[in-house]
């Protein structure tokens, strides 16, 4: 390489993230000449982000924590917004990588654009299409800001062509929260074997829901709740709920003691009850990845998708609120007429090092452009 060593900011606000973010870091540990730091804004607390959650993912715990805490979609975008400027003033770095479709991710990109520092956008080019999501704007302004966009699939190469991205800044590199679920799924495998050693149910619906259109209304809720207490007659529930969704079940007096109702699960336990699933039923965009991965059925309760992907090749149906529809696919999978799916192109554990091959492309040309 040529001058000064590549200094790579990373910024991440929830678990999530950081299941994305660990590829890349890893990835870019292994070449010379590459200095990194990484931020969280502390957006979303997690009490299972414990030292083992770092180790287990490979990477360090963060140089910096901007601690923001939870609010308003305006108040904890631009809290972040003021507390990262004078990170960013102070470590100067050549390009910025930020994950994802959380507040944290918009707001980085924010800063980076006025203070003109280049960004790189993971996981770009997704879109619902639907406006009443805050993800779809945090994903729309993010990529008009980037420099670099890497695209899970062809869906959002295409998607971002049509909103006038030029192709010279679109890379499509595969999905890195897949390369988390190549690493980890040895050890989520032996947490799996352990439960069933406990005597845990050989065939389950796995069930996770957090999305406020399904669960701050006490109407909606109720009838998702009915629907999974009718699933529960033919197959075992198992609810890890999200304390959100907990909550809201109490504070609407609703039903649902037959179901297995868990605390949220470590990453690595959730993806081992996943890979062993008779079906999941999600409003999740990641575990609609993950399930086409593992070919697991995924009914999906929601009426769109940003991962179409998903519904293209991959095991996920989208079943909207229906409950019939929701019994009519879980007999389906019972039936063994369950949807079969095939892994999308470049979905292969390796998207980290394409997207470290183009920061370090980047960086090489830059220098020479000077």
């Amino acid at each position: 390489m040529i001058g000064d060593d590549l200094k790579v900011l990373h910024i991440v606000g929830a678990r999530p993230n950081f299941m994305k973010v660990a590829p890349v870091m890893n990835a870019l540990r292994t070449r010379e000449h590459v200095v990194q730091t990484l931020v969280h804004t502390g957006q979303h607390y997690d009490a299972n982000m414990s030292d083992v959650f770092f180790e287990q993912l490979g990477i360090p715990a963060p140089d910096v924590n901007l601690a923001v805490g939870s609010g308003t979609h305006a108040r904890q975008t631009a809290e972040i917004m003021t507390r990262f400027e004078p990170v960013l003033l102070d470590v100067q770095p050549d390009v910025v990588l930020v994950y994802g479709d959380v507040n944290s991710t918009v707001a980085a990109a924010l800063v980076c654009a006025k203070l003109g520092v280049r960004v790189g956008h993971v996981e770009a080019g997704l879109r619902s299409f639907d406006r009443t999501m805050p993800e779809e704007i945090n994903r729309v302004v993010t990529d008009r800001l980037a420099d670099l966009l890497f695209t899970p699939s062809e869906d959002g190469d295409i998607n971002l062509q049509r909103e006038g991205i030029s192709d010279e800044r679109i890379f499509r590199v595969g999905n890195v929260m897949i390369d988390t679920l190549v690493r980890l799924m040895p050890l989520a495998e032996s947490h799996a074997k352990a439960r069933s050693r406990r005597g845990f149910p050989e065939r389950y619906a796995l069930v996770t829901l957090h999305r406020p259109a399904n669960v701050d209304d006490g109407v909606v809720l109720k009838r998702i709740l009915q629907s999974l207490l009718d699933v529960r007659e033919e197959l075992e529930v198992v609810f890890p709920a999200h304390p959100r969704t907990r909550k809201r079940i109490a504070d609407f007096g609703l039903d649902a003691e037959r179901l297995q109702v868990l605390d949220p699960l470590p990453y690595v336990e959730f993806l081992g009850l996943q890979s062993r699933a008779t079906v999941v039923i999600t409003d999740s965009g990641g575990i609609q990845e993950e399930t086409t991965y593992l070919g697991v059925p995924c009914l999906t309760v929601r009426e769109n998708t940003e991962r179409p992907v998903t519904v293209t090749l991959g095991t996920n149906v989208l079943i909207g609120r229906d409950p019939l529809k929701l019994r009519l696919e879980v007999t389906r999978v019972l039936a063994g007429e369950a949807k079969k799916g095939k892994i999308p192109p470049l979905w292969d554990g390796c998207a980290g090092k394409r997207i470290a091959d183009v920061l370090l492309r980047q960086n090489f040309d830059h220098q020479m452009l000077k």
